[in-house]
């Protein structure tokens, strides 16, 4: 990892000595006679300078109580990573996003504004596993001043089995499409938060502990789905790789991706193809799943000669817009459930 950043800090500011002077609005002498008037101009002026001083008082008490939230900026690279890490940060921090909605981080080139950015941050939040190649040179370019945490350190993984894809012993970076996994996500999260703002410890903890709560209740709501799907039916065939986990975690079998791969980068050869219409007729596959955003023609040509249908409506490496059907991670995949519930059950 490379090393940490702390944020410039500096003290409160302090009320200047200036601010003990007051104006004499009542200099200079009175006419004989006029007493009446001195006394009540000595009383005025003594209720200014209480007035005042307790202004004073009061207006340095409130900067110090309440002070304003710690200066730490946190990045995240993807989207539903964002939207993660926000549920551990709670309102004491604002993550960013580092790639826009609908980025697909396979083959992603990093822009001069998003290299400024992360030399700008405190902490960089990535998935990790392989999945941003771009990650290194990034950072380099960036200076290397912030501190990066990998979300799906320490998550089991599964490795490409040799005749799966063409990565044979590659770790399949694609965690998050099982919630259950997103749990070492928040806790690798919050750790980092806690270590670029100790202040916010028991805050993070907080919103770390609430939030795996509702993805063990989403993981409970994707068993209740997915059981309305006869055994049988519960095949997949997807753009590129990235629902091994979830195949996984709730008793699908994935029978081969449009594209022979963990990357959605790589192109099939004319015999991969031929394998996988093949595949697909003897499987008895009802539909075949797309990402956002992946281009759909050759799986359009495959389901042409398979006579099974496309579905084009899958959220896996991005979120959608904030007015789309899945703004947050906990949205997507219910989304992408309800999908794949409904070309399958009947």
């Amino acid at each position: 990892m490379s090393a940490l950043r702390r944020s410039s800090g500096g003290k409160w500011p302090r009320w200047s000595e200036g601010a003990r002077s007051w104006p004499k609005r009542c200099s200079g002498s009175w006419p004989a006679g006029k007493g009446g008037k001195r006394r009540r101009c000595a009383v005025l002026c003594k209720r200014v300078f209480l007035v005042g001083f307790l202004s004073l008082v009061l207006a340095s008490c409130a900067s110090r109580a309440v002070p304003a939230g710690p200066k730490v900026r946190v990045l995240a690279v993807e989207t539903f990573l964002a939207d993660i890490a926000q549920n551990v940060a709670g309102d004491r921090l604002t993550v960013e996003a580092l790639l826009p909605v609908g980025a697909e981080p396979h083959g992603y080139e990093p822009t001069p504004r998003d290299i400024a950015r992360v030399a700008e941050s405190d902490l960089l939040i990535a998935n990790g596993a392989g999945l941003e190649g771009f990650l290194d040179s990034l950072l380099r370019n960036a200076g290397g001043h912030a501190l990066l945490v990998e979300a799906s350190a320490g998550v089991e993984g599964r490795t490409a089995q040799p005749g799966e894809t063409p990565f044979t012993g590659q770790v399949d970076p694609h965690f998050w499409l099982d919630p259950l996994r997103v749990i070492r996500y928040v806790e690798n999260i919050r750790d980092a938060l806690i270590r670029v703002d100790p202040e916010g410890a028991e805050v993070y903890a907080r919103n770390a502990e609430g939030y795996v709560a509702r993805l063990q209740e989403l993981d409970g709501w994707i068993r209740e789905q997915v059981a309305a799907i006869p055994p049988e039916r519960r095949l997949l065939v997807t753009n590129h790789e990235s629902l091994g986990y979830f195949a996984e975690r709730y008793g699908f079998r994935i029978v081969g991706t449009v594209l022979p791969g963990l990357s959605s980068e790589v192109s099939p050869s004319a015999q991969q193809l031929v394998r996988l219409v093949e595949a697909i007729r003897a499987a008895g596959v009802r539909a075949i799943f797309l990402e956002t955003g992946s281009n759909p023609a050759l799986a359009r040509q495959i389901a042409a000669e398979s006579g099974v249908a496309v579905i084009t409506e899958l959220y896996t490496h991005s979120l959608s817009s904030p007015d789309g059907p899945a703004p947050t991670y906990i949205e997507m995949m219910r989304y992408d459930v309800q999908t794949i519930v409904e070309a399958l059950r009947e």
